[in-house]
């Protein structure tokens, strides 16, 4: 790689670190960088899925508070979160490069819907009010999850807003709370990834380690800029690049 090409993967994850400050969905940025850059798609993801973890950890550490007034019996879904992680980084191992880079425009669109309807359900959550407890609705929740963990471990972009979505079945009201466990399991989807990821060999690690740097610095350096652009303009950044990278990665595969 050229220095043009180091200072565009340290400026994308830079970007995405403060992109995922404000709204979430850095990874959007961060992986089609890389294939345009490239590399290959798969190992595109297995590297910004090491490159970005650490963001995670970082969330679930901000809402610690939170976590810890959290019902005992939501932490089971730590185990679901884990298998399905394995299970989709498996799966993205055993993709053939061909397939899953025609499936690479589809799965950024699909991420950059649920990207767009993350304020709706934002507002559906703090109007839902419903308790559901139980067996039934553990098991119910614990499925989903695996499923989106398997989501996640497979490609990633989005599974924040599905978490969310299946926390608030399961009676959670309070968006902070929300988020704390959704870091939670995110760590735990993106740290088996990644742990797969490294003894198949899939994560170059000059790149994830500049990538972390950056995402770092974006997250920490860039949180008063983007205070200043607003959550909306933000969001609507990462909808436009989102849209962009969808289509020109199609007609570039097709």
């Amino acid at each position: 790689m050229t220095l043009f090409h180091w200072i565009a993967v340290f400026g994308a994850a830079f970007v995405a670190g403060i992109i995922n400050s404000v709204a979430g969905g850095g990874t959007l940025l961060t992986f089609p960088s890389l294939v345009w850059l490239g590399q290959s798609p798969i190992v595109a993801n297995a590297t910004s899925t090491a490159a970005l973890w650490p963001g995670s950890l970082g969330g679930m550490w901000g809402y610690r508070h939170e976590l810890r007034q959290t019902r005992t019996q939501l932490f089971y879904l730590i185990f679901p979160s884990l298998v399905g992680g394995v299970a989709g980084a498996v799966m993205l191992r055993q993709t053939p490069p061909g397939v899953f880079a025609k499936l690479v425009p589809f799965l950024i669109l699909f991420a950059t819907i649920l990207f767009m309807m993350q304020a709706t359900v934002q507002r559906w959550l703090r109007v839902h009010q419903h308790q559901h407890e139980g067996a039934r609705w553990m098991a119910g929740a614990a499925a989903f999850q695996f499923c989106v963990a398997v989501y996640g471990g497979y490609f990633g972009a989005g599974i924040g807003i599905l978490m969310l979505a299946a926390l608030s079945l399961l009676g959670l009201t309070d968006i902070h709370q929300m988020n704390g466990l959704k870091n939670l399991f995110a760590l735990c989807i993106n740290i088996v990834a990644t742990a797969y990821f490294m003894t198949a060999g899939l994560v170059e690690w000059p790149i994830a380690a500049t990538m972390a740097l950056g995402a770092v610095s974006g997250g920490y350096g860039g949180a008063g800029l983007a205070r200043k652009l607003g959550p909306l303009v933000v969001r609507r950044t990462v909808i436009a690049i989102g849209f962009f990278m969808t289509f020109s990665l199609f007609f570039k595969q097709y």
